[in-house]
């Protein structure tokens, strides 16, 4: 089934102010009907390698299939480049520890579906009728002491290891993808960002920025807000209307 083109998107990404390198990659793809986000993480070029591989994988799925048969194949490349991460670097045992991962979030749509797929701390929001929508759950320390020990989030977020993911491609062999599906409706807007974008607002920022009747608009908003602040990790986003 061939995805009609009735999504307009646009994608950015920046190194920041700091860092000397962008780990971060998207997928940009309104023609497939997918779009996507990876951060990648570890030393030596290995995290933008990651991040490149998993946008890579995903642009080559075939958009003529039901969108069952298309998730399944999103889940099918992530849990390949997952074994694929963790057997390089078991390979690469007599060297020094390394890493070499990436989260991950990427946001299928067809028709009046969406299916959101993600490991990790990159989010996708829903900007629906005046109202936003945090879709995705981080899988980092700072939720899971939120959850399970009952902080708050300025609570948590001073744990020395608090940006510690607790799941992404490459992590290791247990692995595992969040997945949540909802109905579209006319309007909506969808972000998918990097911690290096969402740190850099408030929520009543990404509110402004997404309220805007341009998704060009929006997306430049978004990033201007950000790189105002101190911008020390790499931002990405990608914008996506319906």
């Amino acid at each position: 089934m061939q995805v009609a083109t009735r999504w307009r998107s646009q994608a950015r990404t920046d190194a920041g102010k700091v860092r000397a390198r962008n780990e971060d990659a998207f997928l940009d793809c309104p023609e497939l009907g997918l779009w996507a986000v990876a951060d990648g993480m570890g030393g030596h070029a290995r995290g933008d390698r990651a991040s490149r591989m998993i946008v890579d994988a995903l642009a080559r799925i075939p958009s003529d299939a039901e969108h069952d048969s298309r998730e399944q194949q999103v889940r099918q490349q992530l849990h390949w480049l997952n074994r694929r991460f963790v057997m390089e670097l078991t390979q690469a045992a007599d060297q020094p520890p390394q890493v070499m991962g990436s989260t991950v979030v990427a946001l299928l749509l067809q028709s009046h579906r969406a299916t959101c797929v993600w490991a990790g701390d990159s989010r996708c929001y829903l900007w629906r009728d005046g109202r936003l929508y945090q879709l995705t759950r981080d899988h980092s320390l700072q939720q899971q002491l939120m959850e399970e020990q009952g902080l708050s989030a300025e609570q948590a977020r001073r744990h020395p290891s608090a940006h510690a993911l607790t799941r992404a491609v490459g992590v290791g062999d247990k692995f595992a993808l969040d997945t949540l599906e909802l109905t579209v409706h006319p309007g909506d807007t969808f972000l998918l960002c990097s911690d290096g974008l969402y740190n850099g607002h408030s929520e009543q920022s990404l509110c402004a920025a997404l309220g805007h009747s341009s998704i060009e608009h929006a997306l430049e908003q978004l990033f201007s807000h950000a790189l105002e602040g101190s911008a020390r990790d790499n931002l990405t986003a990608v914008v996506i209307r319906r």
